[in-house]
């Protein structure tokens, strides 16, 4: 699996969000507050593009890129990668971890009480 870096998956959101784009395009999509000089951007661009996770079409006078990642398998790995790391593969700890430093709101449990329901019936 690609590596993607913090301020890559910057880049990466936007792709994932429509494509192809120019890296001007990507420049005016990118969240506000975030105030990157177009040559950042382009050197993310060009990481990316090295590591094989978009791919750039000639358009005239410009590139337009293209994700080669899908987002979904990214975020799985992104997130299996880091309960194996922290909690020995087990999504219960996380829970707990989470649980145990008031960072589940109501909805949340809500949320995570209709899965288990879900799960639960599906096992049946």
């Amino acid at each position: 699996m690609v590596q993607i870096s913090e301020a890559e998956a910057v880049v990466m959101e936007v792709l994932w969000g429509q494509h192809p784009l120019s890296a001007e395009e990507v420049i005016a999509r990118l969240p506000g507050g975030n105030e990157w000089a177009e040559a950042t951007v382009k050197t993310l661009l060009n990481r990316l593009l090295n590591k094989g996770a978009i791919a750039a079409q000639k358009d005239g006078r410009r590139y337009l890129y293209s994700p080669l990642v899908q987002r979904d398998t990214w975020v799985l790995e992104e997130s299996s990668s880091l309960i194996e790391r922290l909690f020995e593969g087990r999504v219960a700890p996380l829970v707990a971890h989470f649980s145990q430093h008031r960072r589940l709101s109501r909805d949340d449990v809500a949320e995570l009480r209709k899965l288990l329901e879900d799960l639960d019936d599906e096992q049946r």
